[in-house]
């Protein structure tokens, strides 16, 4: 998987939430997570996996909506920083952190409702091979995100030290093919990319996303959005 030195370096992760869902990235943060609430509600319950979980952003929401959650990242830094935000926290559900390789999960088939994966799949090497894991685990859903070829997000793309995949809408249609998923729905958002949000403060940022989600409304435009967030379900 591309850059796993750089996302796995103790200083990364320590300073990875500051860097990226602080300043006008708080927008990015409360985006993703209202994306990923709509796919999987009612949370309640449910069995959720979350590959890639970094540093446990959206499995201490589910878990704290009363899901039982497993996070699981192939970075022990990462997986640190997660533990760390359950201290001193009342969590409705359960919650588990896991070291491990999305590529090989340790989990029989059919394990969960519902897996997720948000800010992976920009770093596959093997997309398809990684879905065929994600839908082997699962039981009834899969959730996660794209960002997209034909958008602002391939201005930046070449500048991001890990490298970054882009995907065309029919590319994502074909991989939910080959791996027997049906598409539930897809959201389009962000006409401008994450990282113009994360460089600027939340007063410059907020007018602007508003901006942005005015004319990202739009039907039309849907095509330039930077980023996808996708539901799908087992056949």
């Amino acid at each position: 998987m591309k850059g796993q030195e750089w996302y796995q370096a103790d200083d990364v992760a320590k300073e990875y939430d500051d860097k990226r869902f602080s300043r006008g990235g708080q927008l990015i943060d409360r985006r993703e997570k209202e994306a990923v609430l709509e796919a999987i509600m009612p949370v309640e319950d449910r069995n959720i996996l979350e590959i890639a979980c970094g540093t446990g952003r959206f499995t201490l929401m589910l878990a704290h909506q009363g899901a039982d959650v497993v996070g699981l990242d192939i970075s022990a830094a990462m997986l640190q920083q997660g533990r760390q935000k359950t201290r001193n926290t009342d969590i409705s559900g359960t919650l588990e952190f896991l070291r491990g390789d999305a590529g090989r999960l340790p989990f029989p088939d059919d394990h969960f409702d519902t897996v997720i994966a948000m800010r992976f799949f920009h770093l596959a090497d093997d997309p398809e091979a990684f879905l065929q894991e994600m839908r082997r685990v699962s039981r009834d859903q899969i959730v996660f995100d794209t960002f997209n070829r034909f958008s602002a997000r391939s201005v930046y793309n070449w500048a991001l030290p890990m490298g970054s995949r882009l995907y065309s809408k029919s590319e994502v249609a074909v991989l939910l093919a080959k791996t027997d998923l049906t598409l539930l729905d897809v959201e389009d958002d962000f006409l401008l990319p994450y990282g113009l949000y994360r460089a600027i403060p939340n007063a410059l940022a907020s007018p602007l996303r508003a901006l942005d989600e005015a004319i990202g409304g739009r039907q039309i435009v849907d095509h330039l959005a930077s980023v996808s967030y996708w539901n799908a379900q087992v056949r």
